[in-house]
């Protein structure tokens, strides 16, 4: 995140992150729960190959559930 906006504001937008998990964890009295150390990491493949899937149905491909 640094890279891509600067120090000064990645650490605002981590402040504002920090700030809305603490709303909704007291806002719906809910303990907080990790997500783990590679949800990112996952998310962005589940979202690349969710795309990839949706390019190549626009290009007329079609696409099978492995076995």
């Amino acid at each position: 995140m640094i890279g891509r906006r600067g120090k000064k504001r990645a650490l605002i937008a981590i402040g504002h992150k920090i700030l809305c998990a603490s709303y909704h964890i007291l806002k719906n009295k809910e303990a907080f729960k990790d997500l783990g150390y590679d949800y990112i990491t996952e998310r962005k493949k589940k979202n690349r190959l969710e795309y990839l899937k949706r390019e190549l149905k626009e290009q007329g491909y079609k696409i099978e559930k492995a076995a």
